[in-house]
């Protein structure tokens, strides 16, 4: 195990990790004005389009589980689900292991919205600079899933 492979103290992990939540802020907002000025043609929301990016790829869900899965309340996930199927984009259909929770899906007009949302941001983000490479992004991807579970005690309503 070399120096840069060896666990960091509490107390520097701790600096460190801070180093990645002010990275964090800053990204996500700029993401979000992204979609927001151009990668959804103004078509849909940040919320409806993160409705049907769950659902594109996960498959049917319901409202509590879409919320879970992103952190966010029912109450706001539901608003969307309601502001999509206004939309067309998605319909609700009968969850055979709960009656009460309908299972969400897309429609055709929503895989279709949400298909060409993704292909402008896959588009966008093979740009990326830097030469990052497959282990890069796989610890990246650790360290961000380590930091969310850190927080699952935090209440999402």
């Amino acid at each position: 195990m070399t120096d840069d492979e060896t666990s960091l103290p509490p107390d520097e992990l701790g600096r460190r990790l801070t180093e990645v939540y002010d990275l964090v802020g800053p990204l996500y907002r700029r993401a979000q004005r992204s979609v927001e000025r151009g990668l959804t043609d103004g078509g849909l929301s940040l919320g409806v389009r993160a409705v049907l990016t769950l659902l594109h790829r996960n498959g049917p869900m319901t409202v509590p589980q879409m919320g879970r899965a992103q952190a966010i309340s029912r109450q706001f996930v539901q608003r969307m689900v309601n502001e999509a199927a206004d939309q067309g984009l998605v319909e609700s259909i009968p969850n055979p292991a709960h009656r009460r929770s309908s299972l969400i899906r897309p429609t055709e007009k929503g895989t279709a919205a949400i298909g060409e949302v993704l292909r402008r941001e896959h588009a966008l983000l093979r740009e990326t600079g830097g030469g990052l490479t497959d282990a890069e992004v796989t610890a990246c991807l650790r360290v961000l899933g380590e930091l969310l579970e850190a927080l699952d005690h935090v209440d999402d309503d």
